[in-house]
């Protein structure tokens, strides 16, 4: 078999670091935490010798920082994807016995980047700003790329620049309803926004009767997934608009979402 040369690519990372105290939405509890639970101390000279070792322990909802949603995240009416029920059987304590993240794919997709500040002229676009489907199609002429069916579509809201700020980061911009039907309408494997929920979550869509609608059109009508709080700075800036997506997420039996480390593999210039 032979292997491409992947020298003349540059890779940039998707991912926010992990840090206590980072933005998660408000029923997200706890968001984040890490403790060294044993210290280089607590080890036994007379079993290791000169040989220390030191670990910790992680707690966090699968939803905080970058990660990416499975499909039992989301129902409509009681009914998850693949018209799949909710039910004692289907939903227990211990996880997910249908759409758990460990069936989470692995995404080595075409990628395309579409970059909404620069429409507006602004650096990051409006909190509660709802990007329209003709907002996603003008970035597409004025980039000249093209949605195909099963690429991965990023969409950058200047909304990363906040991370640090807590506040402003969840109080962001997001898709509207029919943005995210434009993405379903042309068959994606997956999309993502530099913000906390991928829909602008202030939004209640009186047709749909639901806010975040988009979570109700891509995950559970088209089986879609969702990557949030993506680190889509140094992207946007690479004004590299097409590129390798590459993500592979954690893998929980049950779990509602994965936490990943995506990233674009773009060519060098």
């Amino acid at each position: 078999m032979e292997l491409k040369d992947f020298s003349g690519y540059k890779i940039i990372d998707l991912e926010f670091v992990r840090t206590v105290g980072m933005p998660g939405y408000v029923t997200h509890k706890p968001v984040f935490g890490f403790e060294i639970t044993h210290p280089h101390s607590d080890t036994d000279a007379n079993v290791q010798g000169v040989r220390t070792s030191a670990w910790g322990s992680i707690i966090a909802n699968e939803h905080s920082g970058t990660h990416v949603d499975a499909f039992c995240h989301q129902a409509e009416s009681g009914i998850m994807y693949g018209g799949v029920e909710i039910t004692s059987e289907t939903e227990t304590r211990a996880g997910f016995t249908v759409h758990g993240a460990e069936n989470l794919p692995i995404f080595f997709n075409k990628g395309i980047l579409l970059d909404v500040p620069p429409l507006k002229g602004l650096e990051s676009i409006e909190p509660g700003y709802q990007v329209t489907a003709e907002d996603l199609l003008e970035c597409c002429r004025k980039q000249d790329v093209e949605i195909t069916e099963g690429c991965v579509v990023l969409v950058n809201l200047g909304n990363a620049r906040f991370w640090n700020d807590t506040e402003r980061y969840l109080n962001c911009a997001g898709m509207s309803a029919e943005a995210s039907q434009l993405l379903a309408d042309k068959k994606v494997k997956a999309v993502g926004a530099d913000n906390f929920a991928w829909d602008e979550m202030g939004h209640f869509e009186e047709e749909m009767h639901c806010n975040g609608p988009g979570h109700v059109i891509l995950i559970v009508r088209n089986g879609i997934n969702i990557f949030e709080n993506l680190n889509l700075t140094e992207l946007a800036a690479s004004g590299a608009h097409e590129f390798i997506f590459v993500a592979a997420p954690i893998r929980i039996k049950g779990a509602t979402g994965g936490s990943v480390r995506p990233f674009a593999l773009i060519t060098e210039k």
